[in-house]
């Protein structure tokens, strides 16, 4: 037996590789022009998803934008909605809300979030439609990037990047009037007067946008994008996904319009692909769907699309590639059938614990205070004994406004657990600005009397906010906190 250590040879699978290296070079996909139901529904939410993001930050509400979020300030309005740093438990459960709402509607639709919402797909949608305006369909765009560079080369290539470039720094542009109000970051960019960070957020935000949607496209869906590796765990044989009806359509083969259906299934095997490429041609991943569901696969419905309409020239029925399930592909199940997978256990716990969320949610926020307080001690001087023989304690309350109207507020001391004598000192009414805040000092009195029989205690006090409103209208806080008799 030989002492010698067995080496397992390592040789690379297959086959041969470009210049030595296992990576295969990107292609740019040539995504071709289709029309039908799906590509009108898509532009449909590109205008829907366009309109509201440049068109929001221009929305005037209550004389400040609608959506604004004043980092400087650390105000974030939302329409009516005035929050602080300290309402950050909504953004928390906005998120968990968001995640639940994912799950379901992956669950249920697949990833038709990915094929007609996502900002990836939908600029992408308007940098290729750029791109086709400028240089032409599929097949010219593809002999333009193989011709030698020309005059008319250069000319639209130079045209279309400035127009790609124009439009993602008009992008960064809005997306930093969320969080500096629009019209006076533009006023401030007409006078050469704008900040470091507006400047850099305007550029890097154009930039990505210019990146994503411009050169990397489906590289961001297929590599970067992380809902596309973890959908299998969220996917399941029900799910909605866009399939090719293989036992339909198998085998493939050219064949002439005039050409009987019926005879070429029985005599030459065909089925209905007549493998003219289209599908491919219009997938802006890329990939084939005739394969079979794959993860690359984002749900816009283009390959059914083009699909049907060589259906409808052949005069076959529609619906060779479609929206089904992978149960309903190997099961021939009809709509209706479909439609009653959606109601299963999945989809109701995803879906129960979705409303259910939604509606602590919106009570929450329709029982949130119109305004916030907290308790400071001073650890200057915790407590103190004046003239009379009263002990004196000393607070700072911090008041915060959550409305867009000016405010009055009143300030009161009780006792818990039978402590009485509690007394405000120099109580006065605190007026706030819309969404202001303000420290306010409180001196708490206790009596003499009954801080001579609570010597060396720390006695449990509420100190109340009082919101005066209109028409005798007004909202109490209480804040609990601690009263400090010194021996």
């Amino acid at each position: 037996m030989s002492s010698q250590p067995r080496i397992i040879p390592i040789k690379p699978v297959g086959g041969a590789t470009r210049n030595g290296s296992l990576f295969e070079s990107h292609k740019k996909i040539h995504v071709k022009t289709v029309q039908g139901w799906f590509t009108n529904w898509r532009w449909v939410f590109v205008w829907l998803t366009q309109i509201v993001f440049y068109g929001l930050p221009w929305l005037s509400w209550n004389k400040r934008p609608a959506m604004l979020f004043d980092l400087s300030n650390r105000r974030f309005y939302v329409l009516d909605l005035v929050l602080y740093p300290q309402d950050f438990i909504y953004l928390a459960a906005l998120l968990v809300l968001c995640a639940l709402a994912l799950f379901f509607f992956t669950a249920v639709a697949g990833r038709l979030w990915c094929g007609f919402a996502c900002p990836q797909s939908v600029y992408s949608e308007i940098f290729i439609w750029i791109e086709r305006r400028i240089e032409g369909d599929r097949i010219a765009r593809m002999r333009l990037d193989a011709a030698p560079w020309s005059v008319n080369k250069a000319t639209r290539k130079t045209v279309k990047h400035l127009i790609w470039g124009l439009f993602s720094l008009w992008t960064g542009f809005t997306f930093v009037g969320y969080f500096t109000p629009i019209q006076s970051l533009g006023a401030s960019i007409l006078s050469a007067g704008v900040g470091p960070w507006e400047a850099f957020w305007i550029l890097f935000y154009g930039f990505a946008t210019y990146g994503n949607a411009g050169y990397m496209r489906e590289q961001v869906c297929i590599y970067m994008c992380p809902y596309a590796r973890f959908q299998g765990v969220m996917l399941d044989d029900d799910s909605l996904i866009v399939g090719y009806d293989a036992a339909r359509g198998e085998n493939r083969g050219s064949r002439s319009r005039s050409a009987d259906r019926a005879q070429l299934k029985t005599q030459e095997k065909l089925g209905d692909c007549i493998d003219c490429t289209l599908c491919v041609q219009v997938c802006p991943v890329g990939i084939d769907i005739r394969d079979g569901f794959q993860m690359e696969c984002i749900g816009c419905g283009a390959c059914i699309d083009v699909c049907n309409s060589v259906m409808d020239k052949m005069k076959y029925p529609k619906g060779l590639i479609r929206f089904t399930t992978q149960n309903g592909l190997a099961k021939g199940w009809t709509r209706s059938a479909l439609f009653k997978r959606v109601w299963r256990p999945r989809t109701l716990i995803y879906g129960t614990a979705l409303l259910a969320g939604t509606a602590v949610f919106a009570a929450s926020i329709l029982a949130r205070d119109p305004f916030r307080v907290s308790i400071i001690r001073d650890r200057g001087v915790m407590a103190r004994m004046v003239d009379d023989g009263a002990i004196e304690n000393i607070y700072r309350l911090h008041i915060m406004n959550a409305t867009e109207a000016e405010q009055r507020y009143r300030i009161d001391v009780s006792g818990q657990h039978g402590v009485h004598g509690l007394s405000v000192e120099d109580a006065h009414t605190v007026k706030l600005g819309p969404a202001d805040s303000s420290d306010v000092t409180v001196l708490i009195r206790l009596d003499a009397n009954v801080a001579a029989s609570r010597t060396g205690q720390i006695l449990p006090i509420s100190i109340g906010v009082e919101q005066l409103g209109a028409y005798g209208q007004s909202v109490r806080v209480l804040e609990n906190s601690t009263f400090v008799v010194p021996r």
